[in-house]
Formats: structure tokens, sequence, C-alpha cells
């Protein structure tokens, strides 16, 4: 084996745009997920170390030093990312030329070839689903001989190999929880809505459902859910709680869909009562209450559930698949058996409107979720939504976010410039969270835990100076505009 490093580099302060974010960006409060998609293939890898920079707050000297040594260092890059790695990659290979560094992740996978010309300093990219690719590039096995490899060869001619299958057995994936243990300090992951600390990971890959927008089935895990069968995962939570015993407050299904499969969530749920585990999940809001009803009472806490807009024209050209009687139905199914809700709305979907961005806070208020979160639309190249933009003329910029790492919008409609996307997050954030009913629920919460009480107010203090940042953005930006 090479010794080999698995490396999230360091970024723009608070800036999740590592390997297990959905959206790369600086959050409204604190905000780290755990770098599913290097500790999988870490895993493969005997000896192999992992480094997720940004949550740790490990600085590019101290990636530097600790890189020095290694022959094979393989990075997690993103869209908005794309520039900051490689200046990294760059110095690595300027303290080593010896090493040999790549890049895994969506954008690469998306544009491998394009990638590698405008980077000369990267000597290949993983396409896809590369698992298995940096197994096989651990083992020191032949570039040419390596499928899903987009490289450069010894006369600096790019070369690709023929395309890797989706990976086929998910059982046989060996399980991150002893990569985690041995390579990340879990206290120094955070999400608002998740009880601290938590622990996220993937029982498999791909989701069924067509959303425009979506990254990963589109880029990365493809449309059909490979997953591990119930078995398998409950023995992975065995070993979850041998190592962390009662330390780790909540698991995380991660999967871009869950409960999919409502049967398979079903069994996986019993060993999670077995275990007396609490845990949550991505959801479509379309679960039966049957099974919400017996996935509770098989301790799922939260349910993190994609609703979007308001608006179900939004919705039906964004192939979303539900509909707004669906999420009130699944919504009063949710309060009734006491199952907590984190709603997750996009502003600037093909075609927004202000009559539409109404439509979506009035929607969010109404169904009243226990928090939310609010993107802007996001057009990652590999995805549909991505193509329209270029097909319809809807790019404003090409920047997904500031130089301060907060998301920015790049689409524009006749009907919504940029900056009225950007305005409309801050002034939904504001209707949803500054009620009488929200003041009081978090109150509650506050007085009720300890933790609780000194965490929300932290983020009270980090939502509020991310307001002023984004506002202050959008007057630089309006005042740039101006005097252009």
């Amino acid at each position: 084996m090479l010794k080999t490093l698995f490396l999230s580099p360091p970024s723009f302060d608070g800036f999740d745009g590592g390997a297990g974010a959905r959206y790369q960006a600086k959050r409204e409060i604190t905000s780290y997920w755990f770098p599913t998609w290097l500790a999988q293939p870490a895993a493969l890898v005997p000896g192999s170390k992992l480094i997720d920079a940004p949550p740790h707050h490990q600085t590019t000297e101290q990636v530097l030093e600790i890189a020095k040594d290694y022959e094979l260092v393989i990075m997690h890059t993103s869209t908005p990312s794309l520039a900051n790695d490689v200046e990294c990659a760059r110095r690595i290979k300027a303290q080593n030329p010896n090493v040999r560094v790549g890049f895994i992740g969506a954008h690469v996978a998306v544009l491998p070839e394009k990638t590698l010309q405008d980077n000369p300093v990267i000597d290949f990219v993983c396409r896809h689903e590369f698992d298995y690719t940096c197994q096989e590039l651990a083992e020191g096995k032949p570039y040419s001989e390596i499928t899903g490899l987009s490289y450069r060869d010894e006369d600096g001619i790019l070369k690709r190999t023929a395309d890797r299958e989706l990976v086929p057995n998910w059982d046989a994936m060996p399980s991150v929880m002893p990569t985690y243990a041995e390579h990340l300090q879990i206290e120094k992951y955070f999400i608002g809505y998740l009880l601290h600390p938590y622990v996220s990971f993937y029982t498999g890959r791909g989701c069924p459902a067509k959303c425009t927008f979506c990254l990963w089935p589109q880029t990365i895990g493809g449309h059909a859910y490979r997953t591990k069968s119930p078995e398998v995962v409950g023995r992975e939570m065995d070993e979850a709680k041998s190592i962390w015993g009662d330390k780790v407050r909540e698991y995380m299904f991660d999967d871009d869909t869950f409960t999919i499969n409502e049967p398979r969530a079903i069994e996986i749920s019993k060993h999670m009562k077995r275990l007396g585990l609490t845990w949550s999940c991505n959801a479509r809001a379309h679960v039966k209450y049957e099974t919400l009803k017996e996935l509770h009472n098989n301790g799922l806490r939260l349910l993190l559930v994609g609703f979007e807009s308001g608006n179900q024209d939004t919705l039906n050209r964004i192939r979303k698949g539900i509909t707004l009687p669906m999420a009130r139905e699944f919504m009063a199914n949710c309060n009734k058996l006491g199952i907590k809700v984190h709603g997750t709305f996009i502003i600037g979907l093909p075609v927004e409107t202000p009559e539409t961005v109404r439509q979506t806070i009035d929607f969010a208020k109404e169904l009243d979720p226990h928090t939310i979160q609010v993107s802007i639309a996001a057009p990652y190249p590999g995805t549909e939504l991505y193509a329209q933009a270029l097909k319809n003329n809807w790019f404003s910029k090409e920047n997904l976010i500031t130089t301060s790492g907060i998301q920015t919008s790049t689409l524009q409609y006749e009907t919504m410039s940029a900056s009225d996307i950007e305005d409309a997050v801050e002034r939904m954030y504001r209707e949803f969270y500054f009620r009488p009913k929200v003041y009081s629920r978090m109150l509650k919460e506050m007085l009720t835990d300890k933790q609780m009480f000194i965490r929300r107010l932290r983020e009270g203090q980090e939502f509020f100076g991310y307001l002023r940042e984004r506002k202050q953005g959008s007057k630089d930006r309006q005042r740039a505009t101006v005097s252009a």
C-alpha cells in the first residue's frame, strides 16, 4: 500500500464545503457534516489517514506538516472550493514533488478533463463513485488499469479509462465507524437541529427521485438506491455503541432518502430500539402514518424534509414529486406523533417571482416545522438545473459563494434579480424565526436542557452575525452595480 492521505483541505472560516455537505457554503450557524465521501474509501485503505481540516480548525501549514511524508494524497473538492483546494494541492506538491495528488467529488466527476487541463498540479481525478478507484490507487495499481480514472501520464497527456460500475454490493463496504473514531473528534461536528454530539453516515447511496437541483444522484450516486441490509446496519450500530457508548446523543442516517424503502427503514429502526439509540434521517413528505408511528416508537426523533417551495407549479417544474396537500398531511402526522421536522426550502428555483417567494414563506409558517433551512438555488455542474440555466441564459455570475464563503445567487430571472433572491432568503428567515411561537418553543428547550441553553445562545449570536454579513454583502453588490 502507498502511504495515503485522504484530505478535506482548510477553507473559508466556517465553510462546510467538504465531503459531506449538500450545499457547500458557510451556514447561518456553525454547521459541519461528517466527511462521509472521504471516510468510505479511507475505510478501504488500511493504514491511511483521514484529515477533515475545517471542523478541526487545522491550518494549511498544519496540513502541510502532516502531508510531507505521504506518497498519495486524495482530496475532496467542490465547485465553490475548487480554486482554494487547487492552491492547497500546489503547496503540497511544492514541498514534495514526488507525491501524487488527485481530486474526488461531484465537480471533478462531471468535469474531469477540464479540471486536469485547467490545473496542471493535479495528477488525476476519480470519476463518479470512486471508493474502489481510490483503493486501487493506494494499492499502486497502474493508472491505465484502474477504471473510473482520468489522469495525466508521464508525458503530460490526458488519459481516461473506462467508467467504473456503481458499487453493486453495499454489504461488502466496510463500516466508517472505526475510521471516524480513529481520525475525527466527533465533538467538532455541529448541526443546529441535531443533538450534540451526533454522528452522520450513509447506509446506501442513490435516490430514485429526479429533483432537477439535487447534486449527488445526478453526479455520483445515481438514481438506484443501493443499500446495506438491515442486519449489516444493525451490526454497524452495535459497533458504534461499543466505540462511543452513550457519548453520541444522536445518529443521522444521511442517505438521500432513507425512508424511500419503508419496510427496510422499519427493520433498521428495530436495531436502534434494541440498542436504545436516538436517531434522525432524511425523508420525503410522503411517508405513511403507520410507518412514521413505528419509526418514532423505535427511537426516531427528527426528520429532515425537503419541502423546497410553497408553489405547486415550482414543485412540478423541479420534479419534486410531492404536492402541497401531501406536505400538509405529512406535517400533521409528524406533529400528532411528536416527531420533530427540520424543513428545507429553496429560494431562486425556476422561475421564482415575488409572488412565489411570498407563497413559500407563508407555506413554511403554515407548516411550522421545528426549524428551517433556506438555501439559494445552486446550479451545480452535472445537474439538470445547471443545463436549464445555460439553455435559458439565467446565469447572473459564476461564483456560488461570496469571498467569505456565504452562499450567493448565480441565477436571475426576468421576474427576480440575483439580489432580490438573496434578499428573500434573509426575509424568509426573519419572518419564520421572529415569531412569538418560535421564541416560546426555543425558550422551552433552553430552560429544560443546560447544554441547549448554552448552544442556542451561541447559535443566536452566529445567526444575527450571519444576517448582518449577508445584508452588508447585498449593499456592497448594489453599490458595485450602481458604480458599473
